[in-house]
């Protein structure tokens, strides 16, 4: 029975996986189904160009499960790679939805204009960053195209493109029937017992054990299972920058973020001198582990992912990461495992702030004054660079979305994404920190911001330039104009700005922020052009130190 089209059965499906906001820009391949996306009650958020849409569609569907955006075939599906690409990397589920060139058009000799001269092109380009890239050109075909492609996304977290034709839009096709996301397989039982048996054989024996938690516990769900097994081990609790917010760090067992080389020291001893680390869901990529990550290999490591245990040559495949959590938490000792004295993080770092009157800001005493601003109503963004790094030091409650590229590093990201995250979760403020570089590659999704009232808070670190770069290696290239960029949302009509350079002034900001309901905030901070956390002068010295860089 024939009552679906092909644009009523995707939207149908992508509202049953949660959807409910797709961001993009018009095109006129795209426009008909961008009709059919607002009829289906899901609500088309413009923005001002695609690589935009791809970065808030980003950090919408971290915190909502899955995102979207909408665009025009060509010149629309390329200029979003960038953000799909960064999707990919970071395991995050999103469907790009492409309005392409009629069937019949295809066919003709002439060139079309977005084109590259080969139809197949964007699919084939896409192919390399999705886990599915589709056509939707065959009516009968479509529903089976769709629910093969939407299943990838949901099992593998990662992103996907549907192109659709402009005459198949409202092309005739089957009505759904049925979907689930799909089961992941179970663990082979004889791997999983031998995997488990040779863990907990670890373990028990150690001395220093300690669990380094990732972000593939937020991917698939697992945080709940991280913290019961915790809680029955009673092992201080680590995680990686990008894994930051797996597990509260109000939590007693929490010790903070582990970076490599660029840790705290209180963190590094434990996590680098355990006799036995249980590394979960983590990955190791250079910035996630400081670029270098001590001593962090041989049998004392245990590493569990997504779909096998590795300890040491020992590698159990088809052993799932959720059976290991769950395994491990029912054979662990009634009074926990041997580990080296810890303090709690919540301890470490005070989040009590009180402002100096007259006090020249600097990056590590706004993260002070941020630690004591953020609570359980506010979702934490970090753009790459120092306010990353920076971010890391903030003492976040499990329940309190975090989110921060740390491991593909696209700067500009974090403004966009601030508006992807205030409509994933708009029951929390979001709490944006960005530096005047990142900020001027993304600048104009300010004026969506304001477009939409958004009671976003931006804490724009003016250094004058691309500093972590400087720390890194100093030149020209680092140098950028300089903005009024208090005076943006007068400019972009909404919101509201304002210029600090001290410890009460930022005070007063950050209050006068809270009160308000309409419109961003923008709290333009005035850094010195060199001053930066310890962490960054820890990379800048493990990737090259700058040159040239005046003493002091």
């Amino acid at each position: 029975m024939v009552d679906r089209t092909i644009a009523t059965y995707l939207l149908e499906r992508l509202k049953e996986a949660g959807l409910r906001h797709a961001f993009g820009v018009p095109g006129d391949y795209v426009l008909t189904f961008m009709d059919r996306l607002i009829e289906s009650g899901i609500e088309f958020v413009g923005t001002c160009n695609e690589l935009n849409a791809g970065y808030a569609a980003d950090a919408y569907a971290r915190l909502n499960g899955i995102g979207c955006i909408c665009v025009t075939w060509g010149v629309g599906g390329f200029s979003a790679m960038n953000a799909v690409a960064g999707a990919y990397a970071e395991q995050v589920p999103l469907v790009v939805l492409v309005g392409g060139p009629r069937t019949t058009q295809r066919r003709a000799s002439m060139l079309l204009h977005h084109g590259v001269g080969d139809f197949a092109t964007m699919q084939q380009a896409y192919a390399h960053i999705t886990v599915a890239s589709v056509l939707l050109d065959d009516a009968a075909e479509a529903p089976g195209r769709i629910d093969r492609a939407l299943a990838r996304c949901l099992a593998d977290k990662r992103p996907i493109m549907i192109e659709i034709p402009a005459d198949m839009v409202d092309k005739p096709c089957a009505a759904p029937g049925h979907f689930a996301p799909p089961q992941r397989p179970p663990s082979d039982p004889n791997a999983l017992a031998e995997a488990l048996d040779e863990v907990v054989g670890i373990l028990k024996k150690a001395k220093r054990a300690a669990i380094l938690g990732g972000v593939e516990l937020h991917r698939y769900g697992l945080m709940t299972e991280l913290r019961r097994l915790a809680e029955a081990s009673r092992l201080p609790v680590a995680t990686t920058l990008l894994g930051k917010a797996v597990f509260s760090e109000h939590h007693p067992q929490a010790i903070g973020v582990y970076e490599g080389s660029t840790s705290r020291q209180e963190v590094r001893a434990i996590v680098e001198g355990a006799d036995a680390l249980l590394c979960l869901g983590a990955w190791i990529s250079d910035i996630n582990f400081g670029v270098r990550t001590g001593r962090l290999e041989g049998r004392h490591m245990i590493l569990a992912n997504s779909g096998r245990l590795k300890i040491s040559e020992h590698v159990y495949d088809n052993v799932w990461i959720g059976d290991v959590l769950t395994g491990l938490e029912g054979r662990m000792p009634a009074g926990g495992l041997a580990h080296a004295p810890f303090e709690s993080v919540a301890k470490v770092l005070d989040t009590d702030f009180t402002a100096e009157p007259g006090r020249k800001l600097t990056i590590n005493r706004v993260a002070k004054c941020l630690n004591a601003f953020i609570g359980e109503d506010t979702t934490v963004i970090a753009e790459t660079g120092d306010s990353i790094f920076a971010a890391a030091d903030l003492v976040m409650h499990h329940d309190v979305g975090f989110i921060g590229q740390a491991f593909y590093l696209s700067i500009g990201y974090a403004l966009p994404a601030t508006l992807g995250a205030a409509l994933a979760n708009p029951q929390r403020r979001v709490v944006t920190m960005i530096g005047d570089g990142a900020f001027q590659m993304t600048a104009q999704e300010l004026s969506t911001l304001c477009r939409r009232k958004s009671n976003a808070i931006l804490l724009l670190m003016n250094n004058d330039g691309y500093t972590t770069e400087r720390v890194i290696h100093e030149g020209p290239y680092n140098d950028i104009q300089s903005w009024d960029y208090h005076r943006l949302p007068e400019v972009m009509g909404g919101g509201w700005g304002i210029r600090v350079r001290t410890e009460d002034e930022l005070d007063a900001a950050l209050a006068r922020a809270r009160a308000a309901n309409e419109g961003p905030a923008l709290i333009e901070i005035m850094l010195d052009r060199y001053d930066t956390t310890d962490s960054l002068k820890k990379l800048g010295e493990a990737l090259g130190v700058a040159k040239d860089r005046p003493p002091g």
